[in-house]
């Protein structure tokens, strides 16, 4: 069985700038023994533009391990 995190993410700056929070992140998250999964677009704006995604983190249960 898996266990699953989600952490927010706005990625608006993205564009404007460069950003590597997603990195801080990615990495902070393996350090607690996740594995990054993917993400989901979860705010996206008229004309087809993501503003926020959430970040998916997996890791094994201890029912699993």
């Amino acid at each position: 069985m898996k266990e699953y995190k989600y952490i927010s993410l706005n990625i608006d700056r993205f564009f404007n700038s460069k950003s590597e929070d997603h990195r801080f992140i990615i990495d902070e998250q393996a350090k607690q023994g996740y594995r990054y999964a993917g993400y989901i677009p979860t705010l996206i704006t008229d004309y087809g533009r993501i503003k926020t995604i959430d970040l998916i983190f997996e890791k094994d249960t201890e029912e699993t391990r």
